[in-house]
């Protein structure tokens, strides 16, 4: 097999021996499917990827998954098991000219009677007319099309490619599987260093479920403790010299959303742990707390409204807090919000309200204010009649016009605000009911 480029980019030599100054991660890169770790909801007997490896027919897909799963070994592990040709390409460095190049070479090769995977990684970047331009070979069965992304492919990669490919989802390996990963790179790679239990959970917890990650910081640690003349790794000596390592999180990319997704649906379902959880993580991998402050004064309006209006007060407090003391004091603040938010009366009565008047509006007609509401400051407006009925509701009973309208004429009440039984708005429904009899006592339909 063969790449584009002198220089394997990214990946491996085709032939299955290492030099010795390979690193870790490329030493240890599975070359068969019974020694992927993780990924067993793909790889496992009767999954997708299991059944297609065994059908001995490749066929493109989009793999998406997040950093160090595995996407390129995955790509690379199935030119060899169907003994095509492979090339590789990153969106990041390629343009229209290396595509070209690709193209040409499997069109080199397939006149010599071999098959071809074409692998995009970061397919997310190339834009929509360079998705485009692999189409006609992919149709045409020029190559078959491997692209691998960190980001969401609904958004990212265009709906015609995307059609062509099956779609599979690869996820973080989790605690155990990492384990497995740490035992395998010790037995092969680092057989002169002892790590003890307090290390290999530094370690695990550092990498974050990704594997390359985990294997990059074991080098650093065998560089590091040759350097110190020791053949005891401990959790001290993790913690000294170990830079410190953020948490997986993208500003831009599905973790930001998905967690301030996380973040939303804690505060709106009262947990409190879940939201000082999912707050305390997005906070860790390096979120703006100030998008999170303008987050958190959403949530008080959206998801709790009047059922406890103290909540929107806490949340515009924090988020001035924040404000005056920076980070990380501003952060506690903030931090109480959420707490304060999560377990307060909820209520999206308000926000429904809202919406359906929004939703009424844009579909209805341009109706005239009725002529009783009607401001009359010049002599013949009030000839017209401008606001001649209008009743004054501070001279009425109870401060209220029972039966009076306020709605265009002939429009029907359409009582989009509907109060929960919750907090505040409890009384609110109470008081509602009461003025609704007496529009009923004084004749109002």
């Amino acid at each position: 097999m063969s790449d584009l480029f002198s220089q394997d980019v990214p990946g491996i030599p085709a032939d299955r021996s290492q030099p010795a100054f390979a690193p870790l991660a490329e030493q240890l890169r599975p070359r068969t499917p019974n020694e992927v770790i993780g990924q067993q909801h793909l790889l496992g007997p009767g999954k997708p990827l299991h059944l297609a490896f065994a059908s001995g027919q490749p066929h493109s897909m989009i793999l998406w998954g997040p950093p160090g799963v595995g996407k390129t070994t995955l790509a690379r592990m199935m030119a060899t098991q169907f003994s095509c040709e492979f090339i590789a390409l990153s969106a990041v460095f390629s343009g229209i000219k290396e595509v070209r190049e690709a193209v040409a070479q499997a069109e080199m090769w397939r006149a010599q009677g071999k098959r071809t995977i074409l692998f995009v990684d970061e397919i997310h970047r190339f834009n929509k007319a360079q998705q485009d331009g692999f189409l006609p070979f992919v149709e045409s069965g020029l190559f078959t099309f491997i692209g691998a992304t960190t980001e969401n492919p609904s958004f990212e990669v265009n709906s015609a490619l995307l059609s062509r490919a099956s779609v599979y989802v690869l996820k973080s390996l989790d605690e155990g599987e990492m384990g497995q990963l740490f035992d395998r790179a010790r037995d092969k790679a680092l057989a002169d260093l002892s790590f003890d239990d307090d290390a290999r959970t530094r370690l695990i917890g550092l990498a974050d479920g990704d594997a390359r990650r985990l294997l990059n910081l074991l080098e650093q640690v065998r560089t590091a403790a040759h350097a110190a003349r020791q053949a005891t790794v401990d959790g001290a000596f993790i913690e000294a010299t170990m830079a410190q390592n953020l948490r997986r999180f993208d500003k831009g990319g599905d973790a930001f959303y998905d967690q301030i997704s996380a973040l939303h649906k804690s505060v709106r379902g009262s947990s409190p742990d879940g939201a000082l959880y999912w707050f305390c993580r997005m906070l860790d991998g390096g979120a703006d707390p100030r998008y999170l402050a303008r987050r958190i004064i959403r949530m008080a309006w959206e998801d709790i409204g009047l059922a406890d209006p103290r909540a929107m007060q806490i949340a515009n407090d924090a988020a001035e807090t924040f404000e005056r003391l920076g980070s990380p004091e501003g952060e506690l603040a903030l931090a109480q919000a959420v707490t304060y938010l999560a377990v307060a009366a909820k209520s999206n009565a308000g926000y429904n309200a809202y919406n359906a008047a929004r939703a009424f509006v844009k579909q209805d007609g341009s109706r005239p204010v009725p002529v009783h509401l009607r401001n009359a400051p010049t002599k013949l407006m009030k000839e017209l009649g401008y606001g001649k009925e209008y009743r004054y509701a501070h001279d009425e009973p109870e401060a209220y016009a029972a039966g009076e309208t306020y709605l265009p004429d002939g429009m029907p009440e359409p009582h989009w605000y509907d109060p929960t039984p919750r907090g505040l708005e409890g009384k609110i429904g109470e008081k509602l009911a009461h003025l609704r009899e007496l529009d009923r006592k004084a004749g109002k339909k």
